[in-house]
């Protein structure tokens, strides 16, 4: 099977058409006419460049801009046809600027190769969406703090978990704290990326630069770059800017998804720590009582997508020698994903949080349970002089006697304490309430309300413009 549509931009060597099972497998247009924005941007700022530099004449960089922003304006009004037979984003708007300006539209090319146009077409859009999704990472943020503050209002207390066993008691702010630090350094991650990244590889031209009197200073400006790629090899051949970008996009989907697994397990009937809102449920085809936590459960699973998008790419990329090779095509579509899931998700969880309800009464009386201030006890007696280790058995030993019987340290007699230890007695173990626990930790990044309190106002000067 061959095919006749018209001559290929890059036919001059070729005595045969394509043939169309190849040219099926060749193309990417179906995915990356998404970066046609980008591709024109880059395009304006070439033949600006080249009119400036007296490669063009003024008559001829009039003709292909306004032919490139007649494309454009097709573009972004639906009513341009994307074909197949022309591969690629690149050359579907060349061969589009060529049916509307002519021959001339062929000298928008000069000193420019696929190789650096794909590259630079790529880099634009992955620096605009590493910044995006900072944003929306910070929007998050700043969600989450709010939700903080008003929690610590509330002295709401959640038990706090190691080995999902119930650990030690904190305070329902500190735990949204925690979520706050992770989304600081995902942000910066994005950010940091975006900074590495901003660099124009336009004017590598294949891999070897061009003779052509260019200002490759000129065109990374045009376009907002901070600077011109200082290699041309590793101008067209390197993707690690698309992997440092799913890199922070895979850390971030670890974050969600974590979040996700704890607001799933809080709103089961066991738990029954909060309500997420009707808005962001779903419920049953035949369970009619039901309310499922499809968002959580979704952005848990996509978590897998992003994770899988990063591997994916640093596979191709592991075995490609310098400079651009085919490989690198498939560079684009694990970003695109990356970008909308993340995108999405973080949309979602800005709406949700505040709309989730936090039951205060039965995450304090959770937080009781499971003998979570047994470490306030030791360290009672530790702060008495025993040693901790001493102190550490004397306790596990109390909560032996009290799981036998079904009760709490606090249930446990006089009696029964002195004899675990003289120091020991009713009073102490009365004292020793779930809300003295987190007043106690009043270590640095601790969750007494006081150090909870510092944390909020620390991240709120962090969310300053």
């Amino acid at each position: 099977m061959t095919n006749t549509q018209d001559k290929k931009l890059w036919g001059g060597r070729f005595a045969e058409a394509t043939d169309g099972l190849v040219e099926l497998f060749n193309a990417s247009v179906g995915f990356d006419q998404r970066l046609a924005e980008q591709d024109i941007r880059g395009s304006l700022a070439h033949v600006a460049m080249l009119g400036e530099q007296g490669i063009l004449t003024p008559e001829e960089v009039t003709l292909i801009t306004e032919g490139l922003h007649a494309v454009l304006a097709d573009i972004r009004a639906g009513q341009f046809e994307w074909r197949l037979d022309r591969e690629d984003v690149h050359m579907n708007v060349e061969a589009a600027l060529r049916d509307r300006i002519g021959p001339v539209a062929g000298k928008l090319h000069t000193a420019r190769s696929r190789n650096d146009q794909v590259a630079v077409d790529f880099r634009l859009f992955t620096k605009e969406a590493a910044l995006d999704l900072a944003g929306k990472t910070r929007a998050l943020r700043a969600v989450m703090l709010a939700e903080a503050e008003k929690a610590l209002d509330a002295g709401v207390i959640l038990p706090g978990y190691t080995h999902l066993q119930v650990a030690q008691p904190i305070l329902l702010a500190h735990w949204f704290m925690a979520y706050v630090a992770m989304l600081e350094r995902d942000e910066s991650r994005f950010l940091d990326a975006a900074a590495r990244m901003d660099e124009s590889p336009l004017g590598s031209s294949a891999l070897a630069g061009t003779p052509w009197p260019i200002d490759r200073h000129a065109t990374a400006a045009a376009l907002g770059f901070a600077r011109p790629t200082a290699n041309s090899l590793d101008g067209v051949g390197s993707r690690d800017f698309a992997l440092e970008f799913l890199a922070a996009c895979a850390i971030l989907g670890a974050h969600l998804s974590r979040l996700s697994e704890e607001l799933i397990l809080y709103s089961t009937f066991e738990f029954g720590f909060l309500t997420l809102p009707d808005s962001h449920t779903t419920g049953s085809s035949i369970m009619p009582q039901k309310k499922n936590p499809d968002v959580s459960e979704l952005a848990r699973g996509k978590a897998g997508r992003v994770f899988g998008n990063l591997m994916g790419l640093l596979t191709v990329v592991k075995g490609t020698p310098l400079a651009y090779n085919k490989d690198l095509q498939e560079d684009k579509e694990g970003v695109f994903d990356s970008y909308d899931t993340l995108s999405i998700v973080l949309r979602l969880y800005a709406e949700m949080m505040p709309r989730t309800t936090w039951h205060a009464d039965v995450t304090r009386a959770a937080a009781a349970r499971g003998y979570s201030t047994a470490t306030d006890v030791a360290d009672f007696l530790a702060r008495a002089g025993v040693p901790f280790r001493e102190a550490h058995e004397v306790v596990g030993g109390l909560v032996g006697v009290a799981s036998r019987s079904g009760r709490q340290l606090w249930d446990l007699t006089d009696e029964e304490l002195r004899a675990a230890h003289p120091l020991l007695c009713a009073e102490v173990a009365a004292g020793l309430t779930v809300e003295e626990s987190v007043k106690g930790r009043a270590s640095f990044g601790g969750t007494a309300p006081e150090r909870v309190r510092e944390a909020i106002r620390a991240a709120r000067q962090g969310l300053a413009p």
